[in-house]
């Protein structure tokens, strides 16, 4: 059976080659953006990775990620790769985060991307920051319609690291896995950020950030049963947000 999974694996990683050479880019974005994670895992210089994202071809790139798939991997590792990428060159600008993360200095394709805009616009589906996950904005521009997700998915914000010290651990996603690898990171980061005392759970402050994109607080025990980090029960335990440890921490990877 491990030899038949290898050599699918094999099979789909190909195609993936032969079909980015098809579509004129002699560059597989989305398996470029997991070797990044990887390169930066072994604290690799990774700027060749940032000029060839700078230097794609948009149409390209979103010929190549047409699935919400390929899309989750690509767009989490470029998230999770850049943050690294940067603090690790300059540090000092994590010290006023809502510029930090405001500023538009993620080059892809020649156009700028800030990580808000990769976050909210493009995994969240051009939800609107500061409205929990209730509302969408209005204004898009062509760009972000053209490669954000088709739907949202909740287990993005398992996997998206900031840079902090309370954020999920980076994993460089491989978009025939990612969909394993999430629930896998799902499971790692909610054991790490839970804490139950008897009828009482306190868990992490995301899920009151982005209550909307889960389905409202309600559901947060659905989540945490169905990771099994808490069993069911016909009593639920009342839950509490812990505060998030924004201290900066780049060397944050699962292993």
């Amino acid at each position: 059976m491990r030899i038949i999974i290898s050599f699918i694996i094999i099979g789909l990683f190909f195609t993936s080659g032969r079909t980015a050479m098809a579509q004129g880019s002699p560059w597989s974005y989305v398996e470029l953006s997991t070797e990044m994670i990887e390169a930066h895992a072994k604290k690799q210089n990774c700027d060749h990775f940032i000029n060839i994202f700078k230097d794609c071809k948009i149409d390209q790139l979103s010929a190549q990620i047409s699935t919400d798939q390929l899309r989750l991997a690509f767009w989490i590792n470029i998230y999770n790769g850049y943050i690294l990428h940067i603090l690790r060159k300059n540090p000092k600008l994590y010290e006023d985060r809502s510029a930090f993360f405001a500023a538009k200095q993620i080059n892809i394709g020649g156009h700028m991307f800030s990580f808000a805009d990769i976050e909210h616009g493009i995994l969240r589906r051009s939800q609107h920051p500061l409205m929990l996950g209730y509302v969408k904005r209005w204004f898009v521009s062509d760009v972000e319609k053209k490669l954000r997700m088709k739907k949202r998915d909740y287990r993005v914000h398992f996997a998206l690291n900031c840079g902090a010290k309370s954020c999920p651990s980076v994993t460089p996603y491989n978009y025939i896995i990612v969909g394993s690898q999430l629930d896998n990171s799902a499971v790692q980061f909610l054991k790490r950020t839970t804490a139950c005392v008897g009828n009482k759970c306190s868990v992490t402050s995301i899920f009151s950030w982005f209550r909307g994109d889960f389905g409202g607080s309600r559901k947060v025990y659905k989540i945490l049963e169905r990771y099994q980090i808490i069993e069911k029960s016909n009593t639920r335990p009342a839950i509490s947000y812990a505060n998030y440890d924004w201290t900066l921490d780049l060397d944050n990877f699962n292993n």
